[in-house]
C-alpha cells in the first residue's frame, strides 16, 4: 500500500469528487486535499437518484443508511406513461437481488451526507485551478488565488468544463442534444394525498416529463425535457418562468394528473443537455479524470452521479494495491482501462434513452419505442444495477497482475 503520507489532490467539491475523497482515505489510505472553487460546498435545489449500482459502493464505504435516511426510497416499481397516463412498462428500479432500490436524494442532501464523512480540515473552498503542472516527482497546482501546492497526484473531478481534462490531452467539444430541461421540486403537501411515491414518467409529442418522491417523501422532483435551441444562442441555463413549462404540456393529449403536478409547481429553472464523445484517455502520468471531468453524459438514465462514485470505487481499489508514489501513474492507467469502456457504452446509452422517452429516431415508431423500453427494464437490472464496481476492479487488478501491465 502506499504510504499514509501520499498526498492526493482532488479537484471539484461535489458529489464525485467528496466521494473520491471519502473512497480513497478509507480503501487506499491516502491524505487527500479537496479543492472546490466555490465559497461553499453547495448543489443547485433539484433531485438525483443514487441507483443501486452506487449504493453497492455507498455500502461499502460505510454509510449507506445515511443517504437512504435523508432520501427516499419509492413504493415499488416506477412507471413509464404515455401522454394521457396509460401505462406503457413499469421499471423496476432496483437490482436482480433485490437488496438495492433507488434513493431520490435532493442534491443538497447528499452534498450534505457526504460533506459530513470527510474531515472538515482537508477542504479548501476558494480555489479556482489555473494550471497543473507535472513535475519529474509528483504535480504542482496553481490556483486563481495565487495559491500554489505541491502533491504527489491529483485527481480532476472538475465537471463538464474541467480544468484538469486538457492536462491528459482531452480537448472534447461539447454536443448539444437539441433539448433543454425544465428542473426543480414540489413540496408534497400541494399535491394530492394520495400522490403515488414513485418515479413517474409522461412520453408523447417529442418531450417527457419524470417526477419522483426525495426527502422523506416531503418533496418531489421533475424533471421536464423539451425540444429547443435556446442554448445555442445564449447561456445554458438560467431561471424560467412556471408558464413557460406549462405551455410545453398544455392541451387535451396531456394526462390531467400532469396538469395538476404542473399547477404545482411555485418555481423552476432550465438547463441546455449537453455531453461530449465518449474520451480516449482519462490519465497522464500522475493525474486522473473522474466523473463528469472524464463521461460527462445526458440524465436520461440517471447515471451521471452514480458513475462518478463507481469511479471512486475503483480508482482507491488500484491505488490501494501501489507500493509506492512511483506507481501512481500505473495505477491510473489501469483504472482509466477499465472504467472508459463501462461509461462510454452509458454515455451513449443514456443518449439512446433520450431519443426513446422524446419518439426520435428510430424510436418515432411508437410501437418500436415502446417495445424497447419495456425490454430496457431487464437490462437496467443486469447491465446497469448489477455492477459491483469493487469487485470489477479487484477481478481487473489480478488480471494485471498475472499479465505484469494493461
Amino acid at each position: 500500500m502506499l504510504s499514509p503520507a501520499t498526498k492526493i489532490a482532488i479537484i471539484g467539491g461535489g458529489m464525485g469528487g467528496l466521494t473520491a475523497a471519502i473512497a480513497l482515505t478509507r480503501i487506499a489510505g491516502v491524505r487527500v486535499t479537496i479543492f472546490e472553487q466555490a465559497s461553499k460546498l453547495g448543489e443547485v435545489g433539484a433531485g438525483v437518484t443514487v441507483a443501486p449500482n452506487a449504493q453497492r459502493v455507498l455500502d461499502e464505504l460505510g454509510f449507506l443508511e445515511k443517504v437512504r435516511d435523508a432520501g427516499a426510497v419509492p413504493d415499488g416499481h416506477g412507471v413509464y406513461l404515455d401522454s394521457m397516463g396509460r401505462l406503457v412498462t413499469d421499471a423496476a428500479w432496483e437490482d436482480s437481488h433485490k437488496q438495492y432500490r433507488n434513493i431520490g436524494m435532493y442534491r443538497p442532501d447528499l452534498i450534505n451526507v457526504l460533506a459530513a464523512e470527510v474531515d472538515p480540515e482537508v477542504i479548501r473552498l476558494g480555489h479556482r485551478l489555473s494550471d497543473i503542472e507535472i513535475l519529474d516527482e509528483g504535480v504542482r497546482l496553481s490556483f486563481e488565488n495565487g495559491v500554489v501546492e505541491d502533491f504527489d497526484a491529483v485527481v480532476g473531478a472538475d465537471g463538464i468544463h474541467s480544468v484538469a481534462r486538457k492536462t491528459v490531452g482531452q480537448f472534447p467539444e461539447p454536443v448539444y442534444s437539441g433539448y433543454i430541461v425544465y428542473r426543480g421540486v414540489v413540496d408534497a403537501s400541494r399535491l394530492p394525498e394520495d400522490w403515488p411515491a414513485i418515479s413517474q414518467v409522461w412520453m408523447g409529442n417529442s418531450r417527457h416529463f419524470m417526477c419522483y418522491p426525495l426527502k422523506n417523501r416531503t418533496l418531489y422532483n421533475f424533471v421536464a425535457g423539451v425540444p429547443s435551441d435556446r442554448p445555442l444562442h445564449g447561456p445554458w441555463s438560467g431561471p424560467a418562468e412556471v408558464s413557460e413549462l406549462a405551455a410545453e404540456f398544455a392541451g387535451d393529449d396531456w394526462d390531467p394528473r400532469l396538469h395538476r403536478f404542473i399547477n404545482s409547481i411555485e418555481k423552476t429553472f432550465w438547463w441546455g443537455l449537453f455531453d461530449h464523445e465518449p474520451l480516449t484517455n482519462w490519465s497522464h502520468g500522475p493525474v486522473a479524470l473522474l466523473g463528469d471531468a472524464a463521461h460527462t453524459m445526458l440524465p436520461h438514465q440517471g447515471q451521471g452521479v452514480n458513475q462518478a462514485i463507481e469511479d471512486s470505487m475503483a480508482l482507491a481499489t488500484f491505488l490501494r494495491a501501489a507500493n509506492s508514489v512511483a506507481e501512481i501513474p500505473e495505477a491510473f492507467r489501469r483504472y482509466t482501462a477499465v472504467r472508459m469502456q463501462r461509461t462510454a457504452i452509458l454515455q451513449h446509452g443514456s443518449r439512446r434513452s433520450g431519443w426513446m422517452f422524446d419518439a426520435q429516431r428510430e424510436f418515432a415508431d411508437l410501437a418500436k419505442r415502446d417495445a424497447d423500453i419495456r425490454v430496457g427494464r431487464d437490462f437496467r437490472r443486469s447491465a446497469v444495477f448489477d455492477y459491483d464496481a469493487k469487485k470489477v476492479a479487484e477481478q481487473a487488478l489480478a488480471r494485471f497482475e498475472r499479465n505484469g501491465n494493461v
